[in-house]
């Protein structure tokens, strides 16, 4: 397979058992249910999902494996990661690859991705190893600043391999990646931008919508308080396109030239961000939503989160 051309993505770091669901999540869904939303995605042309060996404390990727055998997985494009928590020792991107393509029950994966800059060479190398024996098909990177990037669009040059595509925070009430000239770049080069968190872990969904407690929704209370504008403005973009309020937020991402990575759980959740792809925002409505966001002053996953886990 080669280029793939990526409009949205479906998240998989929701998934995972009970325990995780309701202490982190607010509310567990069943196998069955996630089954049904992946066969929703299969008639919504969203065949992308994006895992990693730690999300849903470490049940997501054997889960993903088990279902996808279940509803027929030649169609279903993966995108996995290798996450560096320490420095580089010969054979650990291989090793950790070998366990993702057990669980995924797949001989190779479509695109790969570098989750922290720790290393970036030596990790690399051993990735264009893997993609020139069959086993990775796609080589993007993971929580790179922009130098970090170009470092490693130069490494992957060198060996004749395309940079595929950059997975960061980005979000509506989260843009420093575009202000610092990231998105731009990419843009220039050809590269992929993925942004993982555009619903700002259910900040940026309709307020006037009750949902269960979590240990999200608590952290979230007071930034939630900065955002009455801002809320004002998403529900009256969303009544304008007969859409929903995370829809706008999906939309937002989509207009801007960004492919959302969102956790989808249920069927309704697969069609709302097949219809976001689609929606376009005008260019007074998207500044009406920055200026809102702005002025809110709200964050709740700062764009650089993962930076403390790099290792020194």
């Amino acid at each position: 397979m080669g280029y793939i051309e990526a409009k949205a993505v479906i998240g998989t770091n929701s998934w995972g058992g009970k325990a995780y669901g309701k202490a982190v999540r607010g509310s567990y869904v069943p196998d069955s249910v996630i089954k049904d939303a992946m066969r929703e995605a299969v008639k919504q042309g969203l065949m992308i999902y994006d895992l990693a060996r730690d999300y849903g404390l470490g049940k997501a990727q054997k889960m993903f494996g088990d279902l996808a055998e279940e509803i027929g997985k030649d169609h279903i494009i993966i995108s996995a990661k290798y996450t560096p928590f320490t420095h580089y020792k010969r054979n650990c991107v291989r090793k950790s690859l070998e366990k993702d393509l057990a669980d995924f029950r797949r001989s190779y994966v479509d695109i790969y991705l570098l989750h922290l800059p720790a290393d970036i060479e030596q990790h690399l190398a051993e990735i264009i190893e893997l993609f020139n024996e069959g086993k990775i098909r796609n080589i993007g990177v993971s929580n790179f600043t922009l130098e970090e990037c170009r470092l490693a669009k130069r490494i992957l040059d060198k060996a004749g391999i395309p940079l595929y595509g950059v997975q960061n925070h980005y979000s509506l009430i989260s843009r420093e990646w575009e202000k610092n000239g990231l998105l731009d770049w990419c843009k220039e080069n050809g590269i992929s931008f993925w942004a993982w968190a555009v619903l700002e872990e259910g900040m940026l969904t309709d307020p006037r919508v009750k949902t269960k407690f979590s240990l999200m929704k608590f952290f979230m209370n007071r930034q939630k308080r900065k955002m009455f504008e801002l809320y004002r403005v998403m529900i009256a973009v969303a009544k304008r396109h007969d859409i929903t309020v995370p829809q706008v937020a999906e939309a937002y991402c989509v207009n801007k030239g960004v492919v959302p990575v969102c956790g989808c759980r249920k069927p309704k959740q697969v069609r709302e961000l097949a219809e976001a792809v689609n929606v376009k925002l005008t260019s007074g409505e998207v500044r009406k939503l920055e200026e809102a966001a702005d002025k809110s002053g709200a964050k709740i996953l700062g764009h650089d989160l993962f930076r403390f886990a790099v290792p020194k």
